[in-house]
């Protein structure tokens, strides 16, 4: 192999040589082991010769990690000092491999982790192939090929023909002619934008309209339906899908899909589409179209196996959020010192894969989803003995759902309490069935909304503009006429997080009269994994993708729910560190408390998605995965 016109990229995604575990003989294993390492060694010299010349020269391994960290110290030093000719950008690149490398090599966070990244790499560097006792992937051997580039401010970020460049030399003009690169610069960004929106149809592009209605008849034929029970709830209701032979005539599912669908029947894990949702997905399932529509409600098969495996512990297993740690009162849950949360009702119309309650949220549309009136009291009685917490999210379950007399018998009790000044209602209804917005539903909430006294704000999750529909239009625009507010809580899974998909989604959000207000990054919750996306991704985006939205398509903050504590801001470099890298590729982040002087608390240490294995899912969907090249210098 010529190694100097070696393509590692094209070697990772072309080969299935570093897959050590599939090797049929020990010696199959270690011969092809060493083509690997030696390569890996090749490319990390090229990468970053002086880190390498170091690891070379170290005769111990602690003589390496001194010399690292004196080699490391003094490119920091010459960063301070102005002294690296290079961008501004591309210095913050290298101080923040340098940091991250940092912390890698650091004993204490070896120690965290259990696992010695710097060991592997001196063993590489001195061919010691032998002693590597681990598994190591390719995932792994990018992360430090990149790294190393960072700190020898080669990361290619600022390379190539980048439409920032017409920024720069832009510099050299002033007035009208400065103002006419400026914008020849804007339009190249601009049809890059247009260019991606176009790959993502809103439900209110009328091809799609067309195709929902003749979705829409199929259904209402399949149950002898009219178009008036169409526009009752109570007929979706009563209707739910919850059976494959059902689900089975009305879409093509795969094999898997089918038996993921059978399994969760048999063993009481919650699963139900409503007709207006299934209405949403062609028949055939499309990357282009129903990717992420699908994913909402149809589980993976792991998912199914992970949920029957922990289905006796569950409560506790799946709690990922330690709820059961923060619950003063049953139905309450409280981690912020102004705003409680309050669950009445836990069921819903129906049930997302990767609901953060799927722990205690019971069968769809389960019979006995509502709280006993005595446990529904003595919950709404804490809120008297506690006159700070001045906001409550009603949520469960989804409040919305309840029967109206229901929803206003407890909403008055709500408002009758002075020192509440907002009630938050958190439902999927606007999305799943938006048809239950009716004008009895309006005249309840609105009768306790009080400009200047008390607000009532619907915040609801819509995940992909593919969701967007004149119904759901309809709903929304009926809630905004009435005074009250929309919000919008993205979760931020493998299935939108494609290049610009997100934006297009805050683009049709802010059309409809929806605020973007919170993108979560997905919780390690181990049965939600095949959604889970790295988080260098959200950070990506946000950067690169949501920055050339208008402000207020961008008003939503990009957090990871931490157990028992709550919402991390990711964006805030003091909140997270990356600490280390498992052989996987799997990137391990310290999360800290809150912000600040607030609290003092323990760090949350989460294991991530290894940015290898996304991206090799995303090229399986067929992205263009040099789009997504500055993802490993995202920490």
């Amino acid at each position: 192999m010529n190694y100097k016109e070696y393509d590692f990229n094209k070697f990772l995604f072309e080969s299935d040589q570093a897959d050590f575990i599939n090797f049929k003989t020990l010696e199959d294993m270690r011969l092809r082991g060493e083509a690997v390492f030696s390569t890996f060694s090749i490319l990390l010299k090229r990468a970053n010769p002086d880190l390498m010349d170091i690891f070379e020269s170290s005769s111990t391994l602690e003589d390496a990690r001194d010399s690292v960290f004196h080699y490391l110290t003094r490119i920091e030093r010459l960063l301070l000092n102005q002294s690296y000719d290079i961008h501004a950008l591309e210095r913050v690149i290298v101080r923040d491999c340098i940091r991250t490398l940092k912390n890698i090599f650091s004993r204490g966070y070896e120690k965290k982790i259990g696992f010695s990244a710097l060991n592997v790499l001196w063993n590489v560097a001195s061919k010691e192939f032998d002693a590597i006792d681990v598994h190591v992937s390719m995932g792994f051997m990018e992360e430090f090929i990149h790294l190393f580039r960072g700190i020898a401010s080669n990361s290619g970020v600022y390379s190539g023909n980048h439409a920032y460049r017409s920024y720069v030399e832009s510099h050299d003009l002033s007035g009208r002619q400065a103002a006419l690169a400026r914008t020849k610069a804007l339009d190249k960004f601009g049809k890059k934008v247009c260019d991606y929106f176009a790959r993502y149809p809103s439900g209110l592009d009328e091809n799609i309209v067309d195709r929902r209605n003749k979705n829409r008849r199929r259904i209402l034929d399949y149950f002898s339906g009219t178009e008036n029970d169409w526009q009752n709830s109570m007929w979706h209701l009563q209707h739910i899908i919850k059976d494959i032979k059902v689900l089975s005539e009305l879409l093509d599912l795969t094999d898997e899909q089918k038996n993921a669908v059978q399994l969760a029947g048999e063993n009481y894990i919650p699963f139900g589409i409503t007709p207006y949702y299934l209405s949403l997905m062609d028949y055939k399932e499309y990357p282009q179209y129903d990717h992420a529509i699908r994913a909402q409600v149809i589980p993976p098969l792991d998912y199914i196996k992970k949920m029957i495996l922990h289905r006796n512990e569950a409560s506790y297993a799946c709690d990922f959020m330690g709820e059961h740690d923060t619950s003063p009162v049953e139905l309450v849950t409280r981690r912020y010192p102004g705003i409680a949360i309050f669950k009445p009702f836990n069921t819903c119309a129906q049930i997302c894969v990767y609901c953060q309650r799927n722990w205690e949220v019971g069968q769809v549309m389960e019979p006995r989803a509502l709280a006993r009136r005595e446990t529904r009291q003595k919950a709404l009685a804490w809120f008297d003995e506690h006159p700070n917490v001045t906001e409550i999210l009603v949520t469960g379950g989804d409040p919305i759902v309840m029967k109206d007399k229901v929803l206003a018998d407890i909403l008055s009790q709500i408002a009758a309490k002075p020192h509440i000044r907002r009630i938050r209602i958190g439902t999927r209804t606007p999305v799943v069935l938006p048809q239950r917005w009716t004008d009895d539903l309006m005249a309840i909430l609105t009768d306790i909304h009080e400009p200047g006294h008390r607000e009532v704000a619907i915040v609801t999750h819509i995940e992909h503009s593919y969701e967007i529909t004149p119904e759901a239009l309809a709903a929304l625009q009926k809630i905004r006429k009435s005074g009250l507010s929309v919000y919008n809580q993205q979760v931020f899974t493998f299935y939108n997080s494609r290049r610009f998909e997100s934006s297009k989604l805050r683009h049709d959000l802010r059309l409809v009269g929806v605020d973007p207000y919170y993108t979560f990054n997905l919780k390690d919750k181990k049965e939600t994994e095949n959604y889970m996306v790295p988080v260098a991704r959200i950070l990506q985006e946000r950067k690169e993708e949501a920055r050339l939205m208008p402000g207020l398509e961008r008003t939503d903050a990009i957090v990871f729910n931490l157990p028992r504590l709550g919402k991390n801001n990711i964006q805030a470099g003091q909140d997270h560190q990356v600490i280390g890298i498992m052989p996987d590729g799997a990137r391990v982040y310290e999360f800290l408390p809150w912000e600040k002087n607030i609290t003092y608390a323990d760090s949350y240490y989460y294991t991530d998605v290894p940015i290898y294995d996304y991206i090799k899912r995303l090229k399986n969907l067929g992205e263009d995965v040099e789009e997504y090249r500055s993802i490993w210098y995202y920490f």
